[in-house]
């Protein structure tokens, strides 16, 4: 018998501070930094983030998203027997926040485990516990992306700082002998790895080079909709499908143009796009998941429906899942 995975269910959780963007303008003003909730709607779609208390590591916001897809999907902590934390911005240098992420949630004994792949992270994680489910390494799994962006941003930089919020987003993966998962799709070019980065580490105990996120805009917007195209064609090659079999497009939410780019090449109208982006920013790794758990919860995406997940992130990487829900 052929051995599938299934999400069985979803969870999200966005710390309670909401920034609007006219009180992130009045923060940058202060320090001389000219924006507005126009300029920045205008040019990303963006109205409002989250950002976490200073003291919230992700492992904090993880939690509570996991906690919610096990409920979702009515599973014990006894039940979990994987557990991957997508994430770039985790508690510690070592251990991973998965295992951070294990102890709070009374899971023991089951492989747990940090991906880091930036924006691309949470497509990364999904593909390996597939393949894990696949395998037989694994019969019920929980995957996470969890991030804390407001603390590697740049505040003196309004093209970067308007972007990104905190939050994160899980889901349960469940062996099937019905698909689930239709295919996945994986790629990663290190010629870019400047464009998109924080260039810092760790050293001596000090802080060498500079722990906050660089980003060179205008070459990450044309990558990501050429890459996003080709690897949401990819996917649906390799499932033997075609764009019109697509119920919905779940993007990495970065920026609306990007997502409306993206599906006007693969010739899907705008209303089959899960947008969610205005309301948390860009959440990285989070990302993708918030917005299929608000999808899912809010009655949007219903079960038997056919979702196109892809992302793009720093390294340069870049994937993509097609699911039946």
């Amino acid at each position: 018998m052929t051995r599938y995975t299934r999400i069985t269910g979803t969870g999200s959780f966005l710390p309670a501070r909401r920034v609007s963007n006219d009180e992130l303008a009045a923060e940058l003003a202060a320090r001389g930094i000219e924006t507005s909730d126009a300029w920045i709607t205008e040019r990303t779609g963006i109205r409002a983030r989250h950002f976490a208390d200073p003291a919230t590591p992700a492992s904090q916001l993880a939690v509570p998203a996991a906690q919610a897809a096990m409920q979702a999907a009515g599973a014990q902590p006894q039940d979990i027997d994987l557990l991957i934390v997508a994430t770039s911005t985790p508690d510690m240098v070592f251990p991973a926040t998965a295992a951070i992420v294990q102890r709070q949630l009374g899971i023991a004994g089951s492989p747990a485990f940090d991906v880091q792949a930036v924006c691309s992270g949470f497509i990364y994680a999904l593909t390996v516990a597939d393949a894990m489910i696949r395998a037989g390494g694994a019969q019920r799994a929980l995957v996470i992306g969890a991030e804390v962006f407001s603390r590697i941003l740049d505040f003196n930089d309004r093209t970067t700082c308007v972007l990104f919020g905190d939050g994160a987003g899980a889901v349960v993966l469940e062996a099937s002998d019905t698909p689930g998962i239709l295919a996945t799709d994986l790629h990663a070019d290190g010629r870019h790895v400047d464009i998109l980065c924080v260039p810092g580490h760790v050293s001596g105990g000090h802080a060498l080079g500079t722990p906050l996120l660089h980003m060179d805009g205008q070459a990450v917007f044309k990558l990501a909709v050429s890459l996003l195209d080709k690897t949401a064609r990819a996917v649906l090659e390799k499932a033997g499908k075609t764009a019109a079999d697509v119920d919905w497009l779940i993007p990495h939410q970065a920026n609306l143009r990007i997502m409306q780019g993206t599906a006007r090449k693969l010739g899907l109208p705008p209303e089959k796009i899960i947008v969610t982006l205005q309301e948390h920013g860009n959440t990285s790794a989070a990302s993708i998941p918030l917005a299929l758990d608000h999808a899912v919860r809010s009655g949007q995406v219903r079960p038997g429906q056919t979702a196109l997940l892809e992302g793009v992130g720093g390294g340069f990487t870049w994937g993509s899942v097609l699911l039946t829900l």
